[in-house]
């Protein structure tokens, strides 16, 4: 067993030494690496390495030693970066949307347009069956893994993988059936 190994295994068991270790190791990588994919966003690799750590901690128990260390980090790191992304563009399609509404529509009914739309997502998520929808808030809203999901879950990964794909699939043909393109590509913003 290597030394990082023998930290990540006492992390597992809550050390905050172990925690610290890691942390001072594997923190300036982290935020390099964050750098290079959000486009030199100092503030966001900042946030995004302290939340990383933070759901290291929450996870620990779910870390394998014998899996890169590394890996997970920039996996963990790169999913909360997407799902940041797609809020943001969500958020902009929605002030666009509300730019160019009708001068008489008032800021409550705009933001009853906003919840609207939330609602939908929510009530397409209620209507997938148990398990599939256990999986994809995991992974949507919880921002687990698949690998964290399935050990989570005592699942393979590869069946939370065709849970997720069958999840997507089913919101994408209903969000076509009700919604313009314009809109669907927003709901696919926050559902992929």
């Amino acid at each position: 067993m290597n030394e990082e190994s023998l930290y990540i295994h006492q992390l597992r068991s809550g050390d905050s030494r172990s925690f610290e270790y890691l942390y001072n190791i594997w923190s300036g990588k982290l935020y390099n690496f964050v750098m290079r994919i959000s486009k030199g966003d100092s503030y966001l690799a900042e946030d995004i390495v302290q939340s990383t750590f933070v759901k290291v901690w929450e996870n620990r128990q779910l870390l394998d030693p014998d899996k890169s260390f590394g890996s997970y980090l920039c996996t963990v790191a790169k999913n909360q970066l997407v799902n940041i992304y797609q809020h943001r563009m969500l958020e902009y399609l929605y002030q666009e949307k509300v730019k160019t509404s009708e001068p008489t529509e008032n800021t409550t009914e705009k933001e009853v347009d906003y919840h609207l739309l939330e609602e939908y997502i929510d009530s397409l998520i209620d209507q997938l069956p148990p398990a599939r929808r256990e999986i994809f808030v995991l992974s949507r809203r919880n921002m687990l893994t698949n690998k964290e999901i399935a050990e989570k879950l005592n699942l393979s990964e590869n069946t939370v993988e065709s849970q997720l794909t069958k999840a997507i699939s089913f919101m994408r043909s209903k969000i076509n059936k009700h919604y313009s393109l314009s809109v669907s590509l927003l709901l696919y913003l926050l559902i992929d």
